[in-house]
């Protein structure tokens, strides 16, 4: 069987590939993600989800190499990561007030066949309005700190979630459906099953 490296520490990114029953390595990606939005928000994600495989691929001598980037857009605003708790309350307070985009952008890296595959997903969202104090409330119970748009969809944070279009893994940080269909063009899924 060949070798899965997944290009990130994301416990919910790691979860999804064993929900799917891929075998894995996980490794720390060192790019630092491109935050400015210069051209268009997909451009931007697979960008940086390709920096990231290419990091990571260099470390190997065979295998196949997965990383993601997800950002949430407000405004043609990247929203990533909060700084700070503070930060995190104003973030989630915004995106509370306006529908937002999720993208995640995908890098497939055959290290073996020399091949790379890109793409990316988006999934709009439709948040209920949040008060300050119900902000805060969920704080105490889930750190907001790690997660793009400060709440998780998966856990707690689905309360706040009146209605998705799209894919809704795609907001959790991985795209299963197109990263399925990618591992697959490139001989991937039937190696690992």
């Amino acid at each position: 069987m060949r070798k899965i490296i997944l290009a990130s520490q994301s416990k919910a990114r790691q979860k999804l590939l064993r929900q799917i029953g891929i075998s894995f390595q996980s490794v720390k990606s060192n790019v630092e993600e491109e935050r400015q939005l210069k051209g268009s928000c997909a451009d931007l994600v697979v960008r940086n989800a390709l920096e990231k495989a290419k990091d990571v691929a260099k470390r190997f001598n065979s295998g196949i190499v997965i990383a993601a980037d997800t950002v949430v857009l407000v405004n043609r605003k990247i929203i990533g990561k909060p700084k700070d708790i503070k930060d995190a309350l104003k973030t989630l307070k915004l995106l509370s007030r306006k529908p937002q985009w999720v993208y995640t952008g995908l890098a497939v890296i055959d290290i073996d066949n020399d091949r790379i595959l890109t793409d990316y997903e988006k999934t709009r969202i439709y948040m209920s309005r949040l008060s300050d104090r119900e902000i805060r409330d969920y704080f105490k119970k889930v750190s907001p700190l790690d997660k793009a748009g400060s709440f998780d969809i998966q856990g707690l944070g689905s309360i706040f979630i009146e209605r998705i279009e799209g894919c809704f893994y795609n907001v959790v940080g991985l795209p299963l459906a197109k990263l399925f269909k990618m591992l697959k063009k490139i001989g991937a899924w039937e190696k690992k099953r």
